[in-house]
Parts: structure tokens; sequence; C-alpha cells
């Protein structure tokens, strides 16, 4: 298998470039996103009180008291959750910018009127991201943890959770509601370079429907159904409007 054919798309020229300009592009990109999410974790972590306090929220909502049974059982739980909700902070706050810069990256030799596409593209991309945490945050993950406490309670435990597991469980359930919501415009962007037909989606309707909710039992941080139906339910949903949109967009190209 000839490798340089993964960046034949990238060609900008009549003469294709060697392989190895290709990987330093790929490096060079990665040192841009890293150096970016870097510097958006630096500035997050200045308000991790309260990033603290609205991953809280959701709990608190369900029942104040069970905020102040969150235990801290490590010594550096309070640096150790407030690198991660800084992490992840910084990865949204970064993310069109970060989208951004991989469209310029794998497209390089589109045409003016298309590149000017990238920003709306890199904009309505974080758009959706923040539908699906937004989704997740108000809608599902209440819930969710309200399902988890009084499960432990019926199986006549008592539910004493660590600041460590609920912060990694909840922003890794926020983020996988983001990317689920990502779908329509992975959709669009295959539409548009030629890979997928509005009839071609309406065909494998049946088989993306299995795929969504296999796909959902990964990303869903937590086994129970109701939240599976939640993430996938959706999903599907975002399936049928990725059907009208694939509709909308092959005319243009026609």
């Amino acid at each position: 298998m000839d490798y340089r054919n993964i960046f034949s798309f990238r060609e900008t020229g009549d003469e294709p470039r060697p392989f190895l300009d290709h990987l330093d592009d790929l490096r060079r990109l990665v040192i841009k996103i890293a150096l970016i999410v870097v510097v958006a974790m630096v500035g997050s972590f200045f308000f991790r009180d309260h990033l603290a306090a609205i991953m809280q929220r959701p709990l608190f909502n369900v029942d104040p008291m069970r905020v102040g049974s969150l235990q801290s059982l490590g010594v550096a739980d309070s640096m150790t959750v407030s690198f991660e909700l800084s992490f992840y902070a910084g990865i949204i706050v970064s993310f069109p910018i970060l989208i951004f810069l991989i469209a310029q990256f794998l497209f390089p030799g589109l045409h003016q009127a298309e590149k000017r596409l990238i920003v709306p593209v890199a904009v309505f991309s974080f758009f959706l991201f923040l539908i699906g945490i937004s989704f997740g945050y108000f809608v599902v993950l209440p819930g969710t943890l309200d399902f988890f406490f009084r499960d432990a309670k019926a199986m006549h435990w008592t539910p004493m959770w660590t600041v460590r597991d609920y912060y990694s469980f909840t922003t890794q359930f926020l983020v996988a509601f983001g990317v689920a919501f990502e779908m329509p415009m992975v959709v669009l962007v295959l539409v548009k370079l030629g890979f997928l037909t509005a009839a071609s989606l309406r065909k494998t309707r049946a088989v993306a429907i299995i795929t969504i909710f296999t796909v959902a039992a990964f990303i869903t941080p937590s086994p129970d159904l109701m939240t599976y139906l939640l993430m996938g339910g959706p999903m599907v949903i975002l399936y049928e409007l990725c059907i009208l949109l694939a509709r909308w967009v092959e005319p243009r190209d026609k």
C-alpha cells in the first residue's frame, strides 16, 4: 500500500508534493493545536472555582445536600480536578480555532470562494458542539446522576462519590454529547466532497440507526438505558436532518 495516497487530496498543484512534506505539515498542525489548547487551558485554570461550581450545578439541582457529600480522598485532588476541568474547558473555548486549523490542513487547494466557507463551518461546528453540551448538561445529566444515586440506594449501598470520579464522569459525559452533535457537520463535509449523497443516506438509514446506537453505547459514559436512549435518540433525529441538508447542498454542487 502506498501511504502517500492518504494525502493525495491535499495536493494544490499539478505536481504531487513529497510525502515528508505532508508529514511536516502535520507536525506543524499538531504543534499549533497543542499550543492553542495549552494557552486556553492555562486561561481556564484561573476560573477553576467557577468551572467547579458549574459542574456541581446539575447535582445541586437534583439535591443540594448531595454536593456536600462529594469526598476528596487524594492529597492532590484539588489540583488534579482543576487541571482536568481546565483541559476540557480549554478544548471547548478553542474549538472553533481547532476546526479552522484542521480544515486548512485538510483542504489547502480550495478555491477562494470555498475558503471563505471555512470560518462559517468552524462557527457552525462550534454551535453544534455547544448545543450537544447544553443538551447533555440541562436535560440528560441531572436525571442520570439522580438515577445512579437512587440505584445505589436501591442496592442498599451508601453512595459516597469522590470529586475525582464525579468530575471525570460529568466532563466526559458532556464532551461525548458535544461530539455526537457534530454529526450533521461531518455529513455535510462528506456530501460536499462527493463521498455521500442524500439518496445514499436514505438507503443506509437502517444501518445508520444501528450504527448510531452502537456508537452511543460506546461513547455514553453511563450504562443505564435512559441515558443510552437520550444519546441515541437525538443522533437519529440529527441523521434525518442530515438527509434534508444533503438534499439542500447537492443541487448547488451540480
